[in-house]
Order: C-alpha cells, then sequence, then structure tokens
C-alpha cells in the first residue's frame, strides 16, 4: 500500500473554488478505485498551501486509476475546471508508504 500526498499551491484568493475542486475529487476519486483520505485546504499559517492524501495499492493500480479518473465524466470536469479558473498555482505528488505499523490504541486522556 502506497500513500500519494499531493501538495497544491493555490491561489489564497480562490480558497473557495479549490474547496469546490475538492468536493468533486471527494466523489470521483473512490468511484475510480483509490481510498480517498481527504483533501486539506488552508485554515492557519499559509493561505496558499493544500494537499489531497489518498492511498493506492501499487504504482501499476495507479497507472490504472489515473486512466479511470481520466474517462470519468466527473474527473474530466474537474480537470478542465481547474485549468479554466487557475487557482492551483503548483501541483506536485509523492508516494510514501508507512513505516510505523503496527501502531498502538489510541489513549484518549
Amino acid at each position: 500500500m502506497m500513500t500519494c500526498i499531493i501538495r497544491y499551491e493555490i491561489d489564497p484568493f480562490a480558497k473557495d473554488k479549490f474547496a469546490n475542486y475538492a468536493r468533486n475529487w471527494g466523489e470521483a476519486i473512490p468511484r475510480c478505485g483509490a481510498d480517498l483520505v481527504g483533501y486539506f485546504g488552508p485554515h492557519e499559517g499559509s493561505a496558499t498551501t493544500a494537499y489531497g492524501i489518498y492511498h493506492i495499492e501499487s504504482l501499476t493500480a495507479y497507472e490504472a486509476y489515473r486512466a479511470r479518473l481520466a474517462a470519468d465524466p466527473l474527473g474530466r470536469a474537474n480537470y478542465e475546471y481547474a485549468r479554466r479558473e487557475k487557482f492551483i498555482i503548483r501541483e506536485d505528488r509523492l508516494f510514501l508508504k508507512c513505516v510505523s505499523q503496527p501502531h498502538a490504541a489510541l489513549v484518549k486522556p
């Protein structure tokens, strides 16, 4: 299992457009085969940094997922929305694997 972390640099005056983009991926990404953790937008600190995070089985599974996403009507519309509205300044992908498992149970004070 891998985790894909997408780091976005976004227009600080278009956070609402990024939030709409994120909600659309909230429907399309799971439908196309990735385990979406979520999209995270600016709250405190940087007004321009946002993240999308999901899990995928392998790089082979990632390639198949990307093809399904590109063919998905909402996926295509969302790519076009981002291109047209230009609220994403930069986008980088990083693939990581969890190396800290197994984790202990959460203890609440």
